[in-house]
Formats: structure tokens, C-alpha cells, sequence
């Protein structure tokens, strides 16, 4: 039986800047990159953001293959890998001059992805991008084009939500629940699928119910009590589940996911406040995806004016919480005192790198506007006894070159269910409004 033919994957530069390490990831497959991705590369050497340090790592992987080969015939990757080729400027081809102005990037990347697949001898080239654009301009000349899927969740649609239901359980079951030691062992409960770590039960029988979880630890099945944190009520079994795993201090990583208006930075803002003692300080971030892309010095005024709009959310959050108690209870104040002695920080994500993350209950926000690699390095940077809580909607997303399937949150999710020390829940009943939850559900 023959070999199938080696393909060639043409790199645009948002994959290189979504991840660094992309070259390892396309098998026996060959892999070139267009000289003009370099030239673009060369604009974000020089930063502090991820972007920046994907610029930096890619430039000296090449630089570390550096020689006549990368642009006579390619490099040798690795064992089982294919080569990788710098491919030096060409001239347009005429069936793409018609409709691209060589005066864009881009077009370009694309004259060289076109250039490989009609060559002699010609191969099949892949134009590999983040950007929708590109991979439709691609194929609107009959060139194959796609995203870049290595860290992609493969069917969101079945993605871990955290917690389920379970009907007709025995009633006897429930009320020991109920009863000291208020635990199950998890085979008496004659599950068709074992619970995970931390996963979440709502176990009935006609009007009987209890909320459960399961405590790999123990290999028991506890009962969930209704707690409130810091004047904040759950309103629901899935915001029950969030604020038990926010304030238990031995799950260490936990991700609250759902539409807006179902509780998720409420309910991590009230848990930090109420677990405050256990913690050094809190920080709670989240990262600046401004309108149309454009950087925070495009807007008017000082730094503080310019973050102000993204950061505003989190302290609607906060006033919600302070709202619970009169102005004159220590509890109201504590939280402005809080906010002045910086024992509690609201800050776009970029201002928290660098920072030291010993004890601290940690508050990212908006997370699904996060790359995967991006997770990583937060969540790689926590000390001891840090705690740390990702909410977001992956749904939502503002970000240009991430989706419900290619984003930090979907993938953080979708690789640590089950993990001893991690809980997710998804919320997802709204709780702001009547309205908020009608406009919701049906706009």
C-alpha cells in the first residue's frame, strides 16, 4: 500500500503568535514559512505580553535551525517530523493579481501558499490561520486552508459541565444523605458512569432531592450544604455547587463557566471575601480585549481612565457585595479598606504579570477571551497556597482569533476534569433579572 504524500502547511503569523512551540505540531508533515511572516514577527519582538514572548520563542527556535538549508530544501524537525522552510518572496501569480493587492501581508502568506500547490511539481499546500478572512480568501481560489486545531476542544456541545442529575435514586439513599455522616458510598448509588473528582450530584426521587459531590479522596459522596458567602445567598443547585467548591480551600483551580447574568463573578468575588483570612490577597483580572482590536494608548486620557471601561464590571460586583450591608456595618467598610491597603486588586491581567502568586485568591475574569497558552502561564505561576478561579463564557468571545472550541477556557475544562484538586461548574439559570434572562435566552 503506498504512503499517503507529505503535505505542506504555509504558517501565517497569528499561529506562530497563538503558539510558539506550532512547528512541533504537524507530524511527518512539512512546514513552511513565508518570509513575510518574519517581517511581521520582527513588530513583536519588544513587550511584555504573550504575543511578544510567542515572537521571541519562535524567532530562536528557527534562529536555533539557522542555515543555507532552511531556505534550499528545508530542515529536519525531528524524529517522525517533517523539514521546515523559510520560502523567500516571488513574484504574484497572475490568477491572484486580479484580486490581491500585494500591498497586504497577508496576500503575500497566500501567494506563497498558491505558489507550492501550482509549482513544478506541484504538492499540496495548507494554509494554516486564525484569521476567518484569510482561510476564505484562500479557498475562494481553490486553495485548502484552515484553523489552527492543536489545542481546540474537539465538541464543545460535550464539553465537562461539572455536575448532573440523577433521577429515581432510592429514597433511603437521600435521607442518609441528611443523616451524620451525611455520606454515600458511590457504588450504592448504581451510577451508569463513576463521578470524577469533585463532580457534582443532584440525586431525586419524586419530591425527595439532595445536592452531593464526590470526594475522591474519601470515596464518598457528600452532602452539599447551602452556604452563603459574604451576604451572597445561591440562588440555585449550580450556584450551590460554585460556592462550595469556591470556598473549599483543597480544591485549588476552579472554573465557573455560563451566560451573563448567571452569578459567576458575583459568587468569586463574594468567595474570596469570605475565605479573605486564608489568603494573602486577592486579585481579581481580567484581560483587555478592546473594541476593533485596538490598543489601550489608541484611547484618550491617562492609564487609569483607559482601563477604567474594562475593569468597571468587577467593581459593579463589588458594589453588589457591599450593597448587602449598611453603610455604617465593619462589613461594608472592610471592603474599601481592603481596596486601600491592596489587600484587594482589580487590574487587567497584564499588570498582574510579574507578581507574586503566594497565597492569593486569584479572580480572572473573562477568560474565554484567553489562548490556551495563555491559562497555562497563569495557572503555571501559582505558589503556595494559591487558589485560583477562571469565569467566563465561552460563548462571548471578543477575542479576534479565538472561538468556543480555541480558547483558555474551553481547553483548561476540557484537560483537567477529573483532577483531584479541580471543580467546574456551569451555571446555567440566570439570576440577574427576569429581563436580563428573557433577553438571554431569546436575542
Amino acid at each position: 500500500m503506498p504512503r499517503p504524500k507529505k503535505k505542506v502547511f504555509v504558517l501565517d503569523t497569528n499561529v506562530i503568535l497563538h503558539d510558539s512551540s506550532c512547528l512541533h505540531h504537524f507530524e511527518e508533515h512539512d512546514v513552511v514559512v513565508p518570509i513575510v511572516v518574519l517581517e511581521e514577527l520582527d513588530q513583536f519582538k519588544k513587550g511584555n505580553e504573550t504575543l511578544n514572548y510567542h515572537a521571541r520563542e519562535f524567532l530562536r527556535a528557527l534562529d536555533a535551525l539557522s542555515g543555507d538549508k532552511l531556505f534550499n530544501g528545508g530542515v529536519e524537525l525531528g524524529p517522525g517530523q517533517g523539514k521546515i522552510s523559510l520560502r523567500l518572496e516571488s513574484e504574484f501569480h497572475p490568477d491572484l493579481t486580479p484580486s490581491f493587492s500585494p500591498a497586504k501581508p497577508d496576500h503575500h502568506i497566500l501567494n506563497a501558499a498558491y505558489q507550492i500547490t501550482t509549482g513544478k511539481p506541484a504538492r499540496q499546500a495548507i494554509l494554516v490561520s486564525k484569521d476567518v478572512n484569510l482561510r476564505m480568501k484562500a479557498k475562494s481560489i481553490g486553495l485548502m486552508a484552515q484553523d489552527y486545531r492543536n489545542d481546540q476542544v474537539a465538541d464543545v456541545s460535550a464539553l465537562y459541565t461539572g455536575s448532573r442529575t440523577e433521577e429515581n435514586v432510592d429514597s433511603e439513599l437521600i435521607d442518609r444523605l441528611y443523616r451524620d455522616p451525611f455520606t454515600l458510598d458511590p457504588t450504592e448509588l448504581d451510577l451508569e458512569d463513576a463521578p470524577r473528582p469533585n463532580e457534582y450530584l443532584i440525586l431525586r426521587n419524586g419530591r425527595k432531592s439532595a445536592l452531593a459531590t464526590f470526594d475522591a479522596a474519601d470515596n464518598a459522596v457528600r452532602h452539599v450544604d447551602k452556604l452563603s458567602a459574604y451576604g451572597i445567598i445561591p440562588r440555585n443547585a449550580e450556584q450551590t455547587f460554585a460556592l462550595h467548591a469556591l470556598l473549599d480551600d483543597r480544591i485549588q483551580l476552579v472554573t465557573l463557566s455560563g451566560k451573563a447574568g448567571t452569578g459567576k463573578t458575583l459568587l468569586a468575588l463574594a468567595a474570596a471575601l469570605q475565605r479573605r483570612k486564608s489568603y494573602r490577597q486577592i486579585f481579581m483580572a481580567r484581560p483587555v480585549v478592546p473594541l476593533s482590536n485596538k490598543d489601550l494608548g489608541f484611547l484618550p486620557g491617562d492609564i487609569d481612565s483607559k482601563i477604567a471601561p474594562y475593569m468597571q464590571p468587577l467593581y459593579d460586583n463589588l458594589g453588589v457585595i457591599q450593597d448587602q450591608y449598611q453603610t455604617t456595618e465593619s462589613k461594608h467598610r472592610r471592603i474599601d479598606d481592603f481596596l486601600e491597603e491592596e489587600k484587594l486588586v482589580i487590574s487587567p491581567l497584564a499588570y498582574i504579570r510579574g507578581r507574586s502568586l503566594v497565597r492569593v485568591y486569584f479572580i480572572v475574569d473573562e477568560a474565554q477571551n484567553l489562548t490556551p497558552h495563555e491559562v497555562k502561564t497563569i495557572i503555571t505561576r501559582a505558589g503556595e497556597g494559591t487558589k485560583i478561579v477562571f469565569t467566563g463564557d465561552i460563548f462571548q468571545i471578543d477575542h479576534p482569533y479565538l472561538d468556543s472550541q480555541a480558547n483558555g477556557l474551553s481547553y483548561l475544562i476540557e484537560k483537567m476534569q477529573g483532577q483531584p484538586i479541580y471543580a467546574h461548574v456551569n451555571l446555567q439559570k440566570g439570576e440577574r433579572s427576569p429581563l436580563a434572562e428573557l433577553a438571554s435566552n431569546l436575542l
